[in-house]
Formats: C-alpha cells, sequence, structure tokens
C-alpha cells in the first residue's frame, strides 16, 4: 500500500495519503446548521487517516438551491458558524477538509420557488422549473465565489464545486437540459461556459493557492445511461475551458471505478479526464466494495448490504498514475477506521457496509 500511503500537493495543501472522504448527503443538519455530531462525524475519519475529507453537499445561497430538508447551508451566521467548528475539529484530528459547494438545479422538486436551470428542462426532457436568465446566470456566479471565500475564511483547505449528476452546474454541461443557444449552449465548450464562469469568480474571491476542485460525471440521478461527452474529444472541449479558468483537480464521479469509459481504452473517466486536461484526477465507485446491483439501480446500493473486496486493481491503477486521489464512500460510512487499516493492509478487519449505518452519524 506504499503508493495509497504517499503524499499529494494541490495548490497550498498538502495530503498526507491517496484517500478521500467522498461526498455524500446525511441530512443530519437540522435547520441547515451542521452541528457537534457533524463535526464528530468528520473528526472520526480525520483521526483515523483520511487524507482529505470532501463534505456533504452544502448550500449556496440561492433559493432555488435547496432540495431537501437537513442538508446544511453554507451560508448565514448560524450555519458558517457551525461549520467553523467542524473544520476545528478535524484540523484537530489532524485532517483536511473542504466543503462540496451545491445547487440542486433541475434536480430540485416543489413549486416554491421553481427549480431553475438552463433550460427550464427536467432530467427526464419534460418542462420542469424556468430557464435562467443572464441576471439569475451572474447572481448565481456570485453565490458560489461568496461561499468560497467563506470557506476561505473559515479555515478549509479547498473547495469543491458539485458539477454532477444532473445537478445545476451539470445541467449546463448536458445536452439533455441545455438547448440554450446563447454563449452558454451549443458545443462543449460554450455548455463548459456557466461553469467555467464560477471557476473564475472562485479564483478572484480566494487565495492563489487555494485548491478548487470540480466534480463531475457522465451518469444523472435515475439517468444513468446520460453521457456529456461521447467520445474523448468531446471531454476535451469540455475539460478545456474549466482548466483554464483554474480547476486545481477534477472528482470523476462514477459508480464503479473499474469499468473502461470509452471503448479501446481501459481507462476509467478519471484517467481520462487526468490524460486530457493535464489536472490532478480523483477515482471514485464503489471502493471496497463488491456490487451486485444492475445497471439502472444505483439506490440499490445504498439500500442494501454490500460485501467487501480486495482493492489490488485500485492500488495498480494509482500506481500506473491513470488517476492521483482515491475517493471512498459508503465502506467508509460503514468504517470510520478504514483508512488506517487499508495503510496497515488490514481490510480484512473491516465490515461489510450496511445501510443501518445512514440512520445516524457513527
Amino acid at each position: 500500500m506504499a503508493t495509497l500511503d504517499e503524499p499529494f500537493t494541490l495548490g497550498d495543501l498538502t495530503v498526507p495519503n491517496r484517500i478521500v472522504m467522498a461526498p455524500m448527503t446525511r441530512m443530519q443538519s437540522a435547520g441547515g446548521v451542521p452541528g457537534p455530531d457533524v463535526a464528530e462525524y468528520y473528526a472520526r475519519r480525520a483521526a483515523h487517516q483520511v487524507g482529505l475529507i470532501i463534505t456533504e453537499g452544502t448550500y449556496i445561497n440561492r433559493a432555488a438551491a435547496a432540495a431537501y430538508d437537513n442538508v446544511p447551508r453554507f451560508y448565514g451566521e448560524e450555519s458558517l458558524a457551525g461549520w467553523a467548528h467542524v473544520v476545528r475539529r478535524v484540523h484537530q484530528a489532524g485532517g483536511r477538509i473542504i466543503p462540496q459547494l451545491w445547487h440542486t438545479g433541475a434536480a430540485r422538486f416543489g413549486t416554491e420557488p421553481p427549480a431553475e436551470g438552463p433550460s427550464g428542462l427536467g432530467l427526464d426532457g419534460a418542462p420542469a422549473g424556468r430557464a435562467m436568465t443572464r441576471r439569475d446566470i451572474d447572481e448565481t456566479v456570485a453565490a458560489f465565489a461568496e461561499a468560497a471565500a467563506a470557506a476561505e475564511r473559515l479555515g478549509f483547505d479547498g473547495v469543491e464545486l458539485h458539477g454532477a449528476h444532473g445537478y445545476l452546474i451539470d445541467d449546463f454541461l448536458w445536452r439533455g437540459t441545455n438547448r440554450r443557444t446563447d454563449r452558454y449552449g451549443g458545443d462543449p465548450a460554450s455548455r463548459a461556459r456557466f461553469g467555467a464562469e464560477i471557476v473564475q469568480a472562485i479564483r478572484a474571491a480566494v487565495g492563489p493557492g487555494f485548491p478548487v476542485l470540480f466534480r463531475l460525471s457522465q451518469w444523472k440521478v435515475n439517468h444513468y445511461e446520460a453521457r456529456i461527452a461521447e467520445n474523448p474529444d468531446e471531454l476535451a472541449q469540455l475539460l478545456e475551458p474549466l482548466t483554464e479558468a483554474g480547476v486545481d483537480a477534477f472528482h470523476a464521479s462514477t459508480r464503479r471505478y473499474w469499468l473502461p469509459e470509452f471503448d479501446g481504452s481501459p481507462l476509467n473517466l478519471a484517467g481520462w479526464v487526468r490524460k486530457l486536461s493535464g489536472r490532478a484526477a480523483v477515482t471514485v465507485g464503489s471502493v471496497g466494495l463488491d456490487q451486485q446491483y444492475g445497471v439502472g439501480e444505483f439506490a440499490q446500493g445504498f439500500t442494501e448490504q454490500a460485501g467487501l473486496t480486495g482493492i489490488e486493481e485500485l492500488v495498480a491503477r494509482l500506481e500506473r498514475d491513470e488517476f492521483d486521489l482515491v475517493a471512498v464512500g459508503r465502506t467508509l460510512l460503514a468504517n470510520p477506521d478504514w483508512a488506517a487499516k487499508a495503510l496497515r493492509g488490514e481490510l480484512a478487519q473491516t465490515v461489510p457496509y450496511d445501510p443501518a449505518v445512514l440512520k445516524t452519524l457513527v
């Protein structure tokens, strides 16, 4: 496990190893305020050698950003005070932590305020919510930058933008929800413009060494065959504006890290992103878990038990520089000490994932 235990640097941040805690929505922050239990939940993973923690998605200061109850906000005095305590506890435990900044976009349900997106379309292509005006876009870009500046002020070690899974930034990246004919729609580079403007605004609002990560995916919530890029050339066109805007690392969300992304190459999505962008890449997807659920059954992976499997192939890919960091999700919910055991080669002592852990912040 020597490669997994090597430090890695992004901007001014150096993490002690390559293990990342993946962002996972927990809905345990009553009224949008992360409490002491949330702080201890993250601190436990930090104390057990998770190299970098990416928090659950946290809402920016935009009325249409929220979609689910008890998800933390990243604005307002009380919520930011809660996050300040989270940062202190994680740092006291020896960890590094960044928030994932989130606007749910077309995935929002309810009518007030209506969902907002590039073209007023839901993930199924049917009319839903409203199309964003240029003013809406500018205000949303500013809200992301404001949140990033707050993260730096609170002592976070960087930020991640949630640009995946059919949420707002991803809605602009995907043809299925972006039918605009202005500068924010059309070819891949234009569809990436909204995300790139957010990155540019963040870079202007934070210090030059403050890392900015960008999470992206092909699949969307309940639309697992969706693709923002059909081939490497389209992916390169999407990545270029984001890279030029100042993304330090891309977090490529897949459901199974070992699957190739495009025909003719064994590279997964993170591997392709790293190759095409020249930026660091984070891989993710059922790390350490033996998955049996079908292609269209993503939710089943959370609601049913999952057995354990080895990470030999994962480490081999890391050693080949296919990607730089490894994000771990459900198995870290079941095993707060998974990182320490992985680094010691003691994964046989971990326990399988059980959905019962979703009910608590263990």
